[in-house]
């Protein structure tokens, strides 16, 4: 096992240029850092390849340039690695401080990529987080595995979803600094933006055979062969669907008709898509009962994944798809009222409608607009606009 530890670790022999590479992104001071001093065990989910591994090596660049911890007192490690089947993490750990010479009560940071490969990691990480001095940050790119937790680390975790990369991020990525006398050139960096999405290997890459691999990976290898499922088509058609509707409600019953599926198999595979971060359901707003019956919006994990699948057209719903990435963590619903739809009503009540640019709101939406009670409405229209209700309501 040593020689696989070093492979994860080269920082152990003072190799640094894997973390010197690593591009800074605003999520990692504003969510990660600040959740990095503490001892609650860090859960970061989200879409396989979205830059969790990335920001795990964020910290611990971070930890070794400057916190000054011991480069030998951090473990990262792949539990889907095949060479460590078999190895629990306990077992990987003990052998860690074993062979660095590190006692339990030595503070040690632990770093473990795609967490649910392992069986009884919860009952693993409790028993570290008891009885060791241990910072634990670990990852996975299925909810549905998070959310089976028995509850053994209640209390004791946070779960921080990573995200594509937003628009000051892929301006960092592609390494454009926009000088404020330049300031108009923002409306054409973001629709660039918008069409390429902020996957970040395709940000840097620009290769449209990244993004075709990275969806069948996720359809063939995380839905059809964790889950049993042998129709790999009709699971394809599904997905393809999904991003036929993004920005739009979604009828299961509709789906399972024209695939040839029972109703049961469309809900199943629907949720499947929503547990691997492919997409996000949105419910109507009003009572429970309203909630239930109305068909849920859906909308895309990224936009560049939306246009891939789907050509690039509809400016206003990929912006409308952009907004609520930004927002989601408002708790974002619908509105539904006499044929009229506004896009988003926040938990706080905050009226949220998107019309990219120039677009105006119909003299039934305006009506809309005005008569619902609301503790702040807004209409947004550029990057700016949503950027300052994520100031304001989320603090970030």
């Amino acid at each position: 096992m040593e020689k696989e530890l070093y492979r994860y670790n080269p920082w152990w022999e003072g190799d640094f240029e894997k973390l010197s590479v690593l591009k800074e992104r605003t999520d990692f001071n504003t969510r990660i850092l600040p959740n990095l001093g503490n001892k609650q065990v860090v859960f970061l989910t989200g879409l396989r390849r979205i830059g969790k591994t990335s920001l795990m090596k964020l910290c611990i660049k971070y930890l070794i340039q400057q916190e000054n911890v011991p480069a030998t007192n951090i473990l990262y490690v792949s539990l889907d690695d095949y060479l460590l089947a078999g190895k629990s993490i306990l077992d990987i750990v003990e052998f860690f401080r074993s062979m660095n010479g590190l006692s339990v009560k030595e503070q040690i940071y632990l770093f473990l990529d795609e967490i649910t490969f392992c069986n009884d990691y919860e009952q693993q990480l409790k028993n570290l987080y008891d009885a060791e001095n241990v910072k634990i940050m670990a990852s996975s790119s299925s909810a549905s595995l998070l959310k089976s937790q028995s509850g053994l680390l209640s209390g004791r975790s946070i779960t921080l979803e990573v995200l594509p990369l937003n628009y000051i991020e892929y301006l960092n990525f592609k390494n454009i600094k926009v000088a404020k006398s330049d300031a108009h050139l923002h409306e054409r960096y973001f629709r660039e933006y918008l069409t390429k999405g902020g996957i970040p290997e395709y940000v840097l890459t620009n290769d449209d055979a990244y993004i075709r691999e990275l969806m069948d990976n996720i359809i063939y290898k995380d839905i059809a062969a964790v889950h049993g499922i042998r129709q790999i088509g009709v699971l394809k058609d599904y997905f393809l669907l999904l991003m036929e509707r993004s920005g739009k409600t979604l009828s299961i019953n509709k789906i399972a008709k024209i695939l040839g599926i029972s109703t049961e198999s469309s809900k199943r595979y629907f949720d499947l898509f929503c547990d691997t971060f492919i997409v996000y359901p949105v419910s109507r707003a009003g009572k429970l009962n309203e909630q239930l019956v109305s068909p849920k919006k859906i909308y895309c994990c990224d936009t560049g994944i939306r246009n891939f699948y789907t050509g690039e057209r509809d400016w206003g719903a990929v912006f409308e798809n952009y907004v609520f990435l930004r927002l989601k963590e408002l708790n974002l619903k619908y509105i539904y009222e006499n044929t009229i739809e506004l896009d988003f009503f926040s938990e706080s009540k905050l009226l949220i409608e998107c019309k990219f640019h120039d677009e105006s709101l119909s003299k039934k939406q305006q009506a809309l607009f005005d008569s619902i009670e609301a503790k702040e409405k807004h209409i947004v229209r550029n990057y700016k606009d949503v950027e300052d209700i994520r100031n304001v309501h989320l603090g970030v």
